[in-house]
């Protein structure tokens, strides 16, 4: 009888150990579409002036390839660098950049 318990015992202790062990992962992609839903594509020729102005300033030879904005209205920008890498650039409607 005292194996039997001591056995059940170590088992359920097995089991929380290696699941506590285990770091949850919560990243699945899910928020990279929760961040797409939220914001609409709009043609490049709607993002204000200020934006554009702030773009070309600070991003001197980047071409915007796509443009979205949301309901705050939150412009998120794809962006091409002279170097050829791309980048998501977020700013608001009066050319802040925004860390998102």
């Amino acid at each position: 009888m005292r194996k039997i318990v001591l056995a059940t015992a170590l088992a359920i202790g097995s089991i929380s150990i290696g699941t506590a062990a285990t770091p949850i992962i919560f990243h699945d992609g899910i928020m990279e579409e929760v961040m797409q839903q939220d914001f609409q594509e709009i043609a490049v020729s709607e993002v204000p002036s200020p934006v554009i102005q702030a773009l070309e300033e600070d991003y001197a030879g980047a071409v915007l390839n796509k443009a979205y904005v949301d309901e705050n209205k939150t412009y998120k920008l794809e962006v091409t660098n002279e170097d050829g890498t791309m980048v998501e650039l977020f700013a608001d409607e009066d050319g802040n950049w925004l860390n998102m």
